[in-house]
């Protein structure tokens, strides 16, 4: 076995290198390993060398001529024609990573994942949204990305891929997960002042539970008003700006016992927490703001976006949190 390899093996599942999810996690880290071993021996000579060479070769006195020598073609073609072989196969070992990588899968599953600040949300094509990207095991899965407000970029360290989700386009990469398990997933791109908090999972699980719980989730438009609302207030990443259980401040007010009292706007004027004012501040969140926050809102207007159903389930949810 190669050394690059016996060292990729000595990395993976240690706290120097995350956990290899997919075959592309392998080959990528079997790369790196072969240029930090390249990269060693290389020092190595250079550093080496160079001690070497200014001790053998110091002068002694004025009338030593011994460091006046002259150069070797032979050498002068060797140093520069092995590097040059080396950055060649390591480039081409790196194309054909890069090409496996970029090159989409016939039959892929899909799934819609989209950024905003500061959340993930992932919806399946049978209409299920998840704050979870839940994907059966050993299943070719295809990312098609966007973004609502900003460029966020998608990355799952486990599995060595990255792709920014860009707004008013669509991006895409995939993966073939290969252990069962949770996996996270990060922001890589400066987003916002709680970029570092835009984190989700990726939970890889066995067929038939993606399946069973594909279809306990499709049953959401069963549950009461309330308990929908509440899964579109998780789906939809309301919980990563509002507290529901504590009147604790996040980026935006908290929710928590707010129902029927009055919150004191940034104009002065005192506005009753109801049906009305609910739904006006998802729908268009920059009408009014409550006093002691910015204005512009950071807060995406949800105008479009939801149905009538669904802000009702919301304001039935909201009306609850007592």
């Amino acid at each position: 076995m190669t050394l690059w390899m016996l060292m990729n093996q000595a990395m993976a599942g240690t706290s120097f290198m995350p956990e290899q999810g997919t075959d592309i996690a392998k080959q990528v880290d079997n790369l790196y390993g072969f240029l930090l071993v390249v990269s060693f021996i290389s020092c190595a000579i250079l550093i080496g060398g160079m001690i070497y060479f200014a001790v053998k070769y110091k002068r002694k006195s004025q009338n030593d001529k011994t460091a006046y020598i002259t150069h070797d073609t032979r050498l002068e073609i060797l140093w520069s024609v092995i590097p040059l072989v080396i950055f060649l196969f390591v480039f081409a070992w790196g194309w054909i990573i890069y090409h496996d990588m970029r090159t989409m899968p016939k039959d892929a599953l899909e799934i819609h994942v989209t950024g905003k600040q500061w959340a993930w949300a992932a919806e399946y094509k049978n209409g299920v949204r998840s704050v979870d990207v839940v994907v059966p095991v050993n299943k070719d899965v295809k990312i098609i990305l966007t973004s609502e407000d900003v460029i966020h970029s998608f990355f799952v360290p486990s599995f060595r891929i990255k792709q920014d989700a860009v707004p008013g386009r669509y991006t895409a990469l995939w993966f073939r997960a290969e252990k069962l398990g949770e996996f996270h997933v990060f922001c890589a791109e400066f987003c916002g002042t709680s970029h570092s908090a835009m984190m989700t999972r990726l939970r890889v699980v066995s067929q038939e539970d993606f399946d069973k719980w594909l279809t306990e989730e499709s049953e959401v438009g069963s549950l009461p008003l309330a308990q929908r609302g509440a899964k579109i207030f998780q789906t939809r990443a309301c919980a990563s700006c509002h507290n529901v259980d504590n009147p604790a401040v996040k980026i935006g007010p908290s929710l928590y016992q707010k129902w029927g009292h009055e919150e004191e706007m940034d104009d002065g004027k005192k506005v009753n927490v109801d049906e009305n004012y609910v739904r006006e501040s998802i729908l268009e969140p920059q009408a009014k703001i409550v006093k002691g926050y910015p204005r512009p809102s950071p807060m995406p207007a949800f105008q479009g976006q939801l149905s009538e159903s669904e802000l009702t389930a919301l304001i039935e949810y909201i009306k609850g949190l007592k």
